[in-house]
């Protein structure tokens, strides 16, 4: 017999290579090259589906309807909130994270409830029907008229979607699934980018609102071909911490709604709940104020979120002193370090600096700036911060503090939680007084220091 061909696929770019190498010729990514089958040229769609590859008529952009797409909601508010108001029909959501962090459970939840309005399909390729019915039974939910199918093959589904006609589809996961038009393994790169461009066109033409689940690699990114997040209309990703109870989903790519919005959950035995007031899971409950924590405001999509800086910094018994970031970005405390001593003559190259930021949130926005800065001279110096002060706006380079965006909803939801003092950039200052609010506007970070010793017991 004679042996298969392979190539060497890339996981991120897609491009083909004859031979394996570290680094992919076309996008220059280290490590993204995967051995897979040489596939006969021929047909990917059986006679049944030639229908659904008819070419499309050519329109005149300006005699298309431009209409609001009608969306449902799941009765899971947090959920709704990531996905920009609920589901659209024919939009395809893609779902990722860890394995056991709840991706299933809130599935199953949020299918149970759409059983009310819509006819709804479960299709698992890795759990029994038994095993799904058990999770059902403990998490109570209602499964009365959600429909089941145990399958991995992509032509049976494909059938049980044509007969059936659900409205929505969840298949829990994509890198299970198989077409018998391609002879590599489920997981492959060419079957899991095949069957979600199969399952993507079904959705479209169908009108079926479908849910992909993805399993995520060791470094927390989706598995497969990077073209699997550009097929789909909507990527969701699950973080947190598996030995926590709290979870966040947050929104990457939505072509329906907006990005980087944030979903909290807790999850108990009856599964995931939404949490009504997630600041309070950032913030630490301290009797009294301690050196080293400050709060600032992040802008997660459209909610303001109060989160706990914090920061130690102790002196290096090292020559090279210790530089570590958990939930904000490590280059960037590198940077800011530098600024402090350029602008503010606040030197820590003979410190190890530590910043976390509390529950487990990740902070990609540059407005924590200001709040990590404020966080480490308060450890340098041993003194807490003002009891109610709340801090946001991003350092530049030169030491000038930046404005951050959507001020005014930062300023309000921190006067809400009762917060009494803002340290905030001068072009965000608010033109009318937030009542019970203390502003205090800045343009430099040696500005900003100087004020923080002049409030509440820092005065030296």
């Amino acid at each position: 017999m004679a042996k298969q061909k392979t190539n060497y696929t890339c996981t991120e770019c897609g491009g083909v290579q004859s031979k394996w190498a570290g680094q992919c010729p076309s996008c220059q990514q280290w490590n993204t090259l995967v051995e897979t089958l040489v596939e006969e040229a021929g047909n990917r769609f059986s006679n049944k589906y030639q229908g659904l590859a008819q070419t499309a008529p050519v329109l005149n952009l300006a005699d298309i309807k431009a209409e609001d797409i009608p969306r449902f909601g799941t009765d899971i508010e947090e959920f709704d909130r990531v996905l920009g108001g609920g589901l659209v029909p024919g939009g395809v959501v893609l779902i990722g994270g860890d394995p056991g962090i709840g991706k299933s459970t809130l599935l199953l939840q949020a299918l149970s409830n759409l059983t009310k309005i819509k006819k709804v399909l479960y299709v698992s390729g890795e759990e029994s029907g038994a095993q799904i019915a058990l999770r059902a039974k403990r998490l109570a939910v209602d499964a009365k008229g959600l429909s089941l199918q145990a399958e991995i093959q992509l032509e049976k589904i494909l059938n049980t979607l044509a007969e059936h006609k659900p409205q929505v589809v969840v298949i829990d996961s994509i890198q299970t699934m198989y077409s018998d038009a391609l002879s590599s393994a489920p997981g492959s790169v060419a079957q899991v980018r095949e069957c979600a461009a199969q399952l993507t066109r079904v959705a479209k033409t169908m009108n079926i609102t479908m849910i992909l689940v993805g399993h995520v690699t060791k470094e927390g990114a989706l598995a497969g071909p990077r073209v699997l997040e550009h097929i789909v209309d909507t990527v969701l990703y699950f973080e947190g911490d598996t030995h926590s109870s709290f979870r966040l989903v947050r929104a990457i790519k939505n072509r329906f709604g907006a990005v980087n919005e944030l979903g909290v959950f807790a999850m108990t035995e009856r599964g995931l709940k939404g949490v009504s007031n997630p600041s309070a899971l950032f913030l630490s409950q301290h009797d009294t104020q301690v050196p080293g924590s400050c709060v600032m405001v992040t802008q997660e999509g459209t909610r303001p979120l109060l989160v706990e800086i914090q920061a130690l910094v102790d002196t290096s018994h090292a020559p090279n002193a210790k530089r570590l970031s958990v939930g904000l970005e490590q280059n960037r405390l590198a940077m800011l370090l530098a600024v402090l001593h350029r602008h503010a003559g606040v030197a820590a190259f003979d410190q190890d600096v530590f910043i976390n930021a509390v529950g487990g949130v990740k902070i990609t926005e540059p407005a924590a700036d200001l709040a990590v800065l404020l966080a480490i001279n308060s450890s340098m110096r041993n003194k807490p911060l003002p009891r109610g002060l709340v801090v946001f706006g991003e350092v530049g380079l030169a030491g000038e503090i930046r404005p951050a965006p959507r001020g005014q909803e930062r300023l309000r939801e921190a006067a809400k939680l009762g917060f009494s003092i803002a340290m905030i950039p001068k072009s965000n200052a608010p033109k009318q007084k937030i009542e019970g609010l203390q502003i205090i506007a800045v343009d430099r970070i040696d500005e900003a220091l100087n004020k923080i010793r002049d409030v509440d017991g820092l005065v030296e």
